[in-house]
């Protein structure tokens, strides 16, 4: 596919991201609008990896869509490139600071957590593991959907060291933040340790603020210590409901074996509810009516083809008792006033 490459819209360790245009109009293969993610020499192995892992993944809607790879000569440097999936609204971090460090209304949180599960769900239930759950990798779509994203260290699990290269098996994944108490004591990294960094993801979407306190400039290494030893857990907000607190309750266990999983995690009362009905993070809200079957005995055929209709006068208190025919019906509205049009309170302006 001959593309175009437009501008730069993020960075990582190991690649730039970038929106990318097809140079012709294709047969449907490539929308017209794509994120390519690209590397040199020194993050090919990266892009490899998240290639592969793409390719058996296979669709998930939770899941960014991998449309392709090739490689291009750009300033005399060989680049390896991603199509993927372009997310307009960025990722879940932008998203949350944006609210003002406040973090994002429960109903939305839910409804997050709802789709990011799944696509763990998928992930693990394929043997992989992501390895680098957080909201920067979580990215939202126009129609408020989010997927997830970024696979360039996720790995087999059921893997143990021996089988692993020496290199797999010492490498430090993902972010230190989201660490999981096993990655940091035995480098452990599965699909429990995933649970747990998106226990941490979860709290930092709710509260605008890391599971872990951490002042910006710390060290590390004693972050690390309080996440692989000792009893201490990442903080769990107080204003968040009981089904939610208890949902990262089930997250946050020290022993992988006794941690919850994406699966158990579905069924957890947290999101266990009809999420149709809940507010979304702009405000609006859906209301649904249900109609009985006893309120209506035969379908009308038009506005006034109802049994029971009754028109309900100015004078609340007065209403118009059944008509027999429309012609009643008609003359019950008519009136011998003029209407005001220049009256303009509570009109909208539409297009």
């Amino acid at each position: 596919m001959e593309w175009v490459r437009g501008e730069t819209i993020g960075y990582g360790t190991f690649a730039t991201v970038s929106l990318a245009t097809p140079a012709k109009k294709c047969s449907g293969e490539f929308p017209p609008l794509m994120a390519v993610k690209s590397a040199d020499s020194y993050g090919a192995a990266s892009l490899a990896n998240e290639k592969s892992v793409l390719d058996q993944l296979g669709h998930c809607p939770e899941i960014v869509r991998f449309f392709g790879d090739d490689r291009t000569v750009e300033n005399g440097e060989e680049m390896c490139n991603l199509f993927l999936e372009y997310a307009s609204r960025g990722s879940l971090a932008t998203h949350v600071k944006k609210s003002g460090g406040d973090g994002l209304p429960e109903s939305a949180v839910r409804r997050h957590t709802l789709s990011v599960l799944r696509g763990l769900c998928h992930i693990h239930a394929n043997g992989f593991a992501h390895c680098d759950i957080k909201l920067g990798n979580i990215l939202m779509f126009g129609d408020g959907a989010v997927k997830i994203a970024d696979f360039g260290l996720a790995k087999r699990t059921g893997v143990t060291n021996g089988e692993e290269t020496v290199s797999e098996g010492s490498q430090i994944r993902g972010t230190p933040l989201y660490m999981a108490p096993e990655s940091v004591n035995d480098n452990e990294y599965g699909s429990e340790a995933d649970v747990w960094a998106f226990g941490c993801a979860v709290v930092e979407m709710f509260s605008g603020k890391t599971a872990w306190s951490f002042k910006e400039g710390s060290n590390f290494m004693s972050l690390l210590m309080r996440i692989g030893v000792g009893d201490e857990l990442p903080r769990i907000p107080e204003e968040l409901s009981e089904e939610g607190r208890d949902f990262l309750s089930k997250c946050f266990v020290k022993d992988p074996k006794k941690r919850w999983t994406a699966e158990m995690l579905l069924s957890h009362p947290f999101i266990a509810v009809d999420l149709e009905h809940e507010d979304d993070d702009d405000g609006r809200e859906e209301i649904f009516v249900e109609l009985q079957k006893d309120e209506v005995s035969v379908s009308p055929r038009g506005p006034l083809d109802f049994p029971d209709w009754v028109s309900e006068s100015s004078d609340s208190q007065t209403q118009c008792q059944p008509y027999d025919s429309l012609e009643e019906i008609i003359g019950s509205l008519a009136t011998d006033c003029s209407p005001d049009w220049s009256v303009t309170q509570g009109w909208v302006t539409v297009r």
